[in-house]
């Protein structure tokens, strides 16, 4: 009898999942951060997220579950950030077309999402020249509506929403990327860019920080008694 491979089903490196999540992206959101990434930008927030021995391994079925269980609590989109999800593009390329079909099912008529309007989102630090200049890259970003581009600079901070430095664009790709990002290409943020959930004996923060805004929280928590260890943007 003759061996038949055992097929086996594409595979993301994760850091973390979260729904809802209302600060990467409009409305509310499913989020899945990925591991690893080699651009290691000085400044970033999520320096737990560098090593790509960290998190963990999830299938890309089992990712899709969990979108489609957001789909049907009412997500308005779901966000792909990092680490540096375009350092995994094959997985990648796999997740987002299974999550476009996902969609497509969903807001079909009959479906938990029937008429609405719910986008892909993806944040990269590469350039778009980099992403297109790739071919990897670039079938990895074919299914996103829009993306968020470039290497974050912590001396060039942004009020623009969405984005940690001025560097950074955002780039409609698609009609409906368009038609959901149109009014948010050039709008600021003056409120608190970040969303503050409770974890097991830590506190998670969901979000694009803006200047100075981190370093403004943990003095709000030493004046109540709480001192923060182990912050993940703190080398």
């Amino acid at each position: 009898m003759e061996n038949v491979p055992e097929r086996r089903e594409p595979t993301l490196r994760i850091s973390r999942t979260h729904f809802p999540v209302e600060t990467l992206g409009p409305g509310r959101r499913l989020v899945i951060w990925s591991q690893g990434c080699g651009l290691a930008c000085a400044g970033c927030m999520s320096r737990h997220t560098w090593d790509p021995l960290g998190g963990a391994d999830r299938t890309v079925p089992s990712l899709l579950g969990l979108w489609r269980a957001a789909l049907a609590r009412g997500a308005d989109g779901l966000t792909v950030s990092g680490g540096e999800p375009l350092d995994q593009p094959a997985a990648l390329a796999a997740l987002l077309a299974g999550a476009a079909r996902a969609r497509a099912e969903a807001v079909a008529p009959g479906g938990p999402a029937a008429g609405r309007e719910i986008d892909l989102l993806l944040y990269t630090g590469y350039e778009e020249g980099e992403v297109a200049g790739d071919p990897a890259r670039r079938a990895a970003v074919r299914h996103a509506d829009a993306l968020v581009t470039g290497r974050f600079r912590a001396a060039e901070p942004t009020a623009l929403v969405w984005r940690g430095s001025a560097n950074q664009r955002l780039l409609p790709r698609t009609a409906r990327g368009r038609a959901r990002y149109r009014e948010h290409l050039a709008r600021t943020e003056s409120g608190p860019r970040l969303q503050m959930v409770e974890g097991e004996g830590d506190v998670l923060l969901y979000g694009v920080p803006g200047r100075g805004e981190l370093a403004a929280l943990e003095r709000r928590l030493r004046r109540v008694g709480i001192t923060l260890t182990g912050a993940s943007w703190r080398p």
